[in-house]
């Protein structure tokens, strides 16, 4: 599981990084799947992320039934080409160009162009990180990115890469509940 924490933190850094628009692109209002893969300098997520998996497949048909089941309740999947999490993004998020960010995150846009962004971002955690990302809108409903986030894990500093995207879905968000704040 603390893979699966490792994965949500840099989830939420994620969304939280990516919680403003270009103007020329409205955000449009509904359920996102934001996705990501990560990487890390260790080689430590993708071997806790290889041995999950193995766990996972390992459990009886119904024990694995109830997980992936829990997991799709908060939006999370995870599979051999990264993680998702899906969002509900409330018409008053979109008006104001912002998806949902984890409390426990603080960002600032350092640059802003016609279609992009960089950003700089501190989580409290767990485990606390920060690091820096950038973000391409191609349109109202899809953008592309990557970051660099830095923690400690296991007490040893580490570094993550993260290369993601966010991609409308539908403008019901189904039993996804919008984030509060």
């Amino acid at each position: 599981m603390k893979l699966f924490a490792l994965s949500a933190a840099a989830a939420c850094a994620a969304v939280s990084v990516v919680s403003a628009s270009a103007q020329t692109h409205k955000m449009r209002a509904g359920l996102w799947e934001h996705s990501h893969t990560m990487t890390s300098q260790s080689g430590q997520i993708e071997q806790a992320t290889a041995q999950m998996q193995k766990q996972l497949a390992a459990l009886p048909p119904e024990q694995r039934k109830m997980m992936e089941q829990m997991m799709q309740k908060q939006g999370v999947s995870m599979g051999p080409k990264g993680t998702s999490v899906k969002v509900c993004v409330t018409q008053a998020d979109a008006d104001r160009d912002q998806l949902p960010a984890d409390s426990g995150c603080t960002w600032q846009v350092t640059q802003r162009s016609a279609n992009a962004m960089k950003t700089k971002f501190t989580c409290i955690g767990p485990p606390p990180s920060s690091g820096e990302g950038e973000f391409t809108f191609l349109s109202p409903t899809a953008y592309t990115g990557k970051a660099v986030m830095q923690m400690v894990v296991d007490g040893k500093p580490e570094r993550m890469n993260l290369e993601h995207s966010g991609r409308w879905l539908s403008a019901d968000c189904g039993t996804i509940k919008p984030h509060r704040r």
